[in-house]
């Protein structure tokens, strides 16, 4: 179990993260948001030790996490972290040697990955030559070729395709399986909600929200009814409880201030025509991030 307690890191007067507390289980997948410059990535450092934090405690299944126990992290980053000069084979062995592993392991370790993700052809390819998604599951690879007890993920799915996302959300729920404690990061909402089952939200370093996906979605209490029909818009944008009214291509999406205005939602759509859904919907994680940080969010 990783547990962070009461962590304030500066950079000089500037408070980058501040009195922030968290815990990620065994075997939890767990979310750790916020805009850029939000304190995310000073955070990621300070676990995995290349940061000294300014005040509190980070450890590690009860210990401090020092060079004894970095060997049990993996960390993917979000910027791209290869010697492109290298082939597959050699960065894998660089990063596989930092973490303590023989030559023979990591080689064995990765044929396996290299099949998996269907790119064996690519181990004698320096890193240069693939495409940017390709990198993206080599340095992937480095992040978990020591099998970490914690793994970080900084926008995992950068640079890939529908299909190879599902590739990584497959690996990704069987290391939960097995009791990896895992962080995500994304700016891509729906992938949080596909993944994590508690989450933190930072500004400007501190915690605005946190807690299980469910209850922060109960807590908020807005919801979205989603409508197919004949609609008078200006009307129902007048009941009330109302918000806002959306048209999509498909439909319409009512939001509401809480479950107490559905009836009366409910009551005028009954006038209308042709009315054939009327679905209610908890809020998107989006729509939550986007009210406590209080800035455009792009999906």
């Amino acid at each position: 179990m990783l547990k962070v307690e009461n962590v304030t890191k500066y950079y000089g007067d500037f408070k980058a993260v501040d009195n922030l507390s968290f815990e990620v289980q065994d075997g939890e997948i767990f979310g750790l948001l916020g805009v850029n410059g939000a304190g995310k990535t000073t955070t990621f450092r300070m676990i995995i030790g290349l940061l000294d934090k300014t005040e509190g405690k980070i450890t590690l299944d009860g210990k401090k996490i020092d060079y004894s126990q970095t060997d049990k992290i993996g960390f993917l980053t979000e910027e791209r972290s290869l010697l492109t000069k290298l082939t597959v084979e050699e960065q894998v062995i660089y990063y596989g040697v930092l973490k303590g592993l023989n030559e023979k392991t990591i080689k064995k370790r990765l044929d396996i990955w290299l099949d998996r993700f269907h790119i064996k052809e690519y181990k004698n390819k320096k890193i240069k030559e693939l495409s940017k998604g390709n990198q993206q599951k080599i340095q992937f690879i480095t992040a978990i070729i020591n099998e970490p007890k914690l793994l970080i993920l900084d926008e995992p799915f950068s640079g890939l395709d529908p299909i190879n996302v599902e590739q990584f959300m497959e690996v990704i729920k069987e290391l939960k399986k097995k009791g990896v404690s895992i962080i995500f990061s994304s700016h891509r909402m729906e992938h949080v909600e596909l993944f994590c089952e508690k989450l933190v939200i930072l500004v400007h370093g501190k915690s605005v929200l946190e807690g299980s996906l469910k209850e922060i979605k109960k807590a908020y209490r807005k919801k979205n009814i989603h409508i197919k029909a004949e609609l008078d818009i200006e009307k129902i944008k007048k009941i009330t409880g109302v918000v806002n009214v959306e048209q999509t291509a498909e439909d319409y999406i009512v939001k509401i201030e809480s479950d107490d205005y559905i009836e009366n939602v409910w009551n005028e759509l009954k006038k209308c025509k042709n009315v054939t859904e009327f679905r209610v919907e908890d809020p998107t994680l989006n729509e939550i991030f986007v009210s406590k940080v209080g800035v455009g969010y792009e999906n």
